[in-house]
């Protein structure tokens, strides 16, 4: 239970093959900006790549973005799926987890060195869902279906997520149609079986979407610049041959997921998104779908970038306090 003055914050569960795409490291960056200027908090982080290096990698963001635990808060476990076929190493990984000091230590800390060191990612997910206030949750999906799949499975699940969710928001497929995702592909029935059971709303940021709005890789040698070593701007130099724009997709999903309401992105008209055996994804429009698509408004192009550098850049922001503090003796 949370204890302080009045209604937190709204918490977000973030699950994501973190280590795969660069537009995921990102995202969740993006999401401790928004934690940093007190719009959200970061509640539940859970990796679908199968990989303890991805675990490792999810562990040093979270550590970099947060500082150390205060005396009350806590490392936050990392839920790590342990099904899925995914690589296990990826050079965005390894730049950040062998990168060492002068002295010869890590350059950055991080608590998981072996697999128990994880948590399970179903339990890490429902665990975190049960302790928001009613409505006051957001889930923003980055990667392969398996974990929210796997929670629809619990007993209860379903009630529990129309409870406490207000919106998920993916960053899966292409809308209307478009190419093939490897995310979807990875795991196609727990793609198919998130899209046809989740029951609150779903914004979808489609491929279309990432490349149309790429964040700018200038801003790594200027907002990211506040510190020498820096396992963000490590991560995206090591992932493609430097210089690149990454899509996006992932962004805008965690964007939306926390400001729906600044109409950052234009919506599509209502409807359900399907998924073929192949892995590919189709919008139908219905006028009872829950499910929308976002779609990119010109207009808003140059704010939607601005706030992507400005909250990916964020310095350290700490968890915030779960105890009320102690008041000073009169």
């Amino acid at each position: 239970m949370q204890f302080g003055q009045g209604k937190p914050s709204i918490g977000v569960v973030f699950d994501a093959d973190l280590g795969n795409s660069i537009d995921d490291a990102l995202a969740l960056a993006l999401l401790y900006g928004l934690q940093g200027k007190s719009e959200s908090r970061v509640v539940s982080v859970t990796v679908s790549k199968s990989s303890l290096k991805a675990a490792e990698f999810a562990d040093t963001l979270v550590r970099f973005y947060t500082g150390e635990p205060g005396p009350f808060g806590g490392v936050q476990p990392i839920g790590l799926a342990l099904t899925g076929k995914m690589p296990e190493d990826t050079p965005m990984m390894t730049a950040v987890l062998a990168k060492t000091t002068a002295e010869g230590e890590p350059a950055y800390v991080r608590n998981i060195q072996k697999l128990n060191d994880t948590a399970d990612p179903v339990a890490t997910i429902r665990n975190a869902l049960s302790a928001q206030y009613d409505q006051n949750a957001l889930v923003v999906l980055a990667g392969p279906a398996t974990n929210l799949a796997a929670v629809l499975d619990l007993p209860g699940a379903k009630e529990l997520i129309a409870k406490k969710v207000k919106h998920l928001c993916i960053s899966i497929g292409s809308y209307p149609t478009g190419p093939l995702d490897a995310a979807v592909q990875a795991d196609v029935p727990a793609a198919k079986k998130l899209l046809a059971q989740w029951p609150t709303p779903i914004f979808a940021a489609g491929a279309e979407l990432g490349e149309a709005l790429p964040f700018p890789a200038a801003s790594l040698d200027k907002e990211f610049a506040w510190t020498p070593a820096h396992p963000l701007v490590d991560a995206y130099k090591a992932a493609r041959a430097m210089p690149y724009d990454a899509p996006s997709a992932a962004l805008a999903a965690a964007l939306q997921s926390v400001r729906a309401q600044q109409n950052y992105f234009k919506l599509s008209e209502p409807g359900t998104i399907q998924v073929g055996d192949d892995g590919s994804t189709r919008f139908a429009p219905s006028a009872d779908g829950k499910h929308r698509y976002l779609i990119l408004d010109p207009a808003q192009k140059d704010k939607v970038l601005q706030a992507y550098t400005e909250l990916a850049s964020t310095k350290q922001v700490p968890r915030p306090t779960r105890f009320r503090p102690q008041q000073k003796k009169q």
